[in-house]
């Protein structure tokens, strides 16, 4: 144990330290409770290897910078507002037995915690509680650190760092290597790939979670295990199953793909006008039959279609945004053969290195460098939902989506391809089962910028949901965990087995009947206390 006596014995001229620290803060919390946050410091200090500098590490309500702490990396502004419950204080570790001693001074002390790697989660249940319980926050934003080595093909990454830094250290060392994980350079990897984690590779090598070869992880008893250590269960768990769940990830180690030293993207937009009702008509029918080295999703944005701005006339463009695994010559010939309806042309084409097309499919395109930008989403209102999409939708739906989406701002939907690998793939092979058989993803999305359009927004897309239920998966329902999407139900107390294979147990959505009973399974082993909590945490049996 971390906390033997020579370790306390070591550390007596440091707290000693930390107390005339601790005095100069005004503590929130009553000094007659156990529970404060110099309690916590203290407790860490000792049961930790290295030195815990307070200033950079904890902060309180009453701290100057707790604020800015809190909202550095959120990304959705909802769940700052005074309704939803805020952490007691921040922890900000600096080194892996920080986080151990965290959670063993966490349980010790009575701290319920939550766990965020990059503050992206959509409904905010990383740094901010639906439920009116006191938490802590442990915020790895520091333990950021990246080690590629090309001649392994793999990697080990920190839970804290970014996609963009994954990304930018990669293309460092290699022009030919990749890692098949997201398109927004600003989400933490650490939770990113607890819950699968897709992006413009996928097609070819995958979801990120499908190239995890190891991990390293802080239990409940404050251990650190590795793959061999927690065993194949739990690895497969974490892996997919979401994040908050079974423990704090530390590393990832990943396995690096192969990608050429050129790869093409292009974007061509369509509006209603211009017969975008047919090809994405005909985009549903031949996406999931594409070449592997192909992916192109389909945004849909409503946009002013007149140049006098006195005039208000809308429509929708549709944008196929990809990324070709190859050069512009051999992309032309694919596209020609299975989608010539799209009229791609040369001039549409932009040849580059791979790291560079992260931001291309995300935003106009930047220098390599922004990739280690972490604020790169603007901080804005939103909710999002997903479904799942087996047969294509007919024509007479689409229209009725048009009329939906015309009538608000800022409501884009996006669908995203599957097939090739993704295809391929066992639905047990690890949690996130959407494999063989689904067509492409919708996210519904809707943002805005004032807090007091919530309600409107918010009602639209459920109202759009809800229209879309004909034409989606069912029995169950299938969504995606990393766009959390509440609606779907929280966790309860008193779960059985019976509850919790029920087809409209937003688990069962998530992770299809069997991996959320293995799941279930897997939690009931590791954490039956359910240390490790959120509104939609893995729950163990009979809590």
């Amino acid at each position: 144990m971390l906390s033997k006596s020579s370790s306390i014995a070591a550390h007596q001229p440091l707290l000693h330290f930390l107390l005339l620290l601790l005095s100069n803060f005004s503590w929130a919390t009553s000094s007659s409770n156990s529970s404060t946050p110099q309690n916590f410091i203290q407790c860490v200090s000792i049961n930790s290897q290295l030195s815990v500098p307070v200033v950079t590490t904890l902060f309180t309500p009453n701290t100057s910078s707790y604020n800015s702490v809190l909202t550095s990396t959120v990304s959705n502004l909802r769940f700052l507002e005074p309704s939803f419950s805020k952490p007691q204080f921040i922890f900000t570790p600096l080194h892996d037995s920080h986080v151990q001693a965290a959670v063993l001074c966490s349980r010790k002390l009575g701290f319920h915690i939550r766990i965020r790697s990059g503050g992206h989660d959509y409904e905010g249940v990383s740094f901010a509680s639906h439920f009116q319980t006191p938490f802590i926050l442990i915020d790895l934003i520091n333990l950021r650190l990246v080690d590629v080595n090309i001649e392994q093909n793999s990697a080990w990454v920190q839970a804290g760092a970014t996609i963009g830094e994954l990304y930018y250290r990669i293309s460092q060392k290699s022009k030919v290597h990749g890692f098949p994980a997201g398109i927004c350079p600003s989400v933490g990897i650490g939770g990113h790939i607890t819950g699968g984690a897709y992006g413009s590779l996928m097609r070819k090598y995958g979801l990120a979670a499908d190239n995890v070869l190891d991990a390293r992880i802080v239990d409940v008893n404050g251990e650190i295990l590795d793959r061999e250590k927690m065993g194949e269960d739990l690895f497969w768990a974490i892996r997919g199953g979401g994040g908050g769940s079974f423990g704090i990830i530390l590393w990832w180690k990943i396995r690096l793909v192969p990608v050429p030293e050129t790869v093409t993207h292009f974007k061509i937009g369509k509006t209603l006008e211009q017969g975008a009702l047919k090809l994405v008509s005909r985009w549903q029918q031949v996406m999931d039959k594409f070449d592997e080295d192909l992916f192109m999703n389909v945004r849909f944005t409503v946009i002013n279609s007149s140049c006098n701005s006195s005039v208000n006339q809308r429509t929708l463009r549709i944008d196929y945004n990809a990324l070709f695994l190859g050069d512009c010559n051999r992309v032309l010939q694919v596209v020609e053969k299975c989608f010539p309806e799209l009229g791609l042309e040369r001039k549409d084409c932009m040849e580059m290195s791979w790291a560079e097309s992260a931001f291309y499919l995300f935003s106009d395109g930047k220098p390599v460098e922004s990739l280690l930008e972490v604020k790169t989403i603007p901080r804005i209102y939103f909710k999002a939902k997903t479904d799942f999409v087996t047969v294509p939708i007919p024509e007479e739906a689409l229209e009725e989506i048009w009329t939906r989406l015309l009538k608000e701002e800022n409501e884009p939907m996006i669908w995203t391809p599957f097939g090739g690998m993704m295809s391929k793939i066992s639905e047990t092979e690890i949690p996130y089962p959407h494999r063989k058989g689904i067509l492409f993803m919708i996210q519904y999305f809707s943002s805005w910028e004032d807090e007091e359009d919530s309600e409107r927004h918010i009602d639209w897309t459920r109202e759009l949901y809800e229209y879309m239920t004909p034409y989606v998966t069912n029995s169950p329902r299938l969504a995606y965990v990393n766009y959390r999407d509440l609606d779907l139900g929280i966790n309860e107390k008193n779960t059985n087995l019976l509850t919790l294979t029920s087809s409209d147990h937003w688990g069962i959505k998530y992770y299809k009947k069997d991996n959320f009973k293995r799941l279930v399974q897997v939690k009931s082993q590791v954490d039956p206390d359910n240390f490790f909590r959120h509104e939609q945490s893995i729950p163990p049996l009979n809590y």
